[in-house]
């Protein structure tokens, strides 16, 4: 089953801001640990990626860097910056509050499903 396409959006931001806390990384690179922390179930795509990249860099966000790298090709890294961070922090505490009432939500669910289940079901 897919992840719904609002729920990557919303996602999009907070996530790219995580990554790229862990160090500076590329667009690929980026792709690949989404799709690593998500056990496979996130498969981005540079169509999605790049705006997202784009807009950081936009609301200063992200500073992005050309390097050349041991092949010698070029290569644009994407480093987070003070605010990025600071936005990161915000991001992480409003989805700690959404998942936080989901989980209330799906558990008074539950409970209210085994409430309803005759005995010895």
């Amino acid at each position: 089953m897919g992840i719904n396409k609002d729920l990557i959006a919303a996602s999009s931001t907070p996530l790219v801001l995580a990554i790229l806390a862990e160090g500076d990384s590329y667009g690929y690179a980026i792709l690949q640990r989404v799709r690593e922390l998500s056990g496979g179930r996130m498969e981005w795509t540079d169509g999605m990626l790049y705006p997202v990249l784009h807009r950081l860099e936009r609301l200063g966000y992200v500073e992005a860097k050309w390097k050349v790298v041991e092949n010698g090709r070029r290569r644009k890294y994407y480093r987070i910056t003070r605010k990025g961070r600071a936005q990161l922090a915000e991001n992480r505490r409003q989805w700690q509050t959404v998942d936080a009432t989901l989980r209330g939500a799906w558990e008074a669910l539950s409970v209210k499903r085994q409430a309803a289940e005759p005995a010895g079901a």
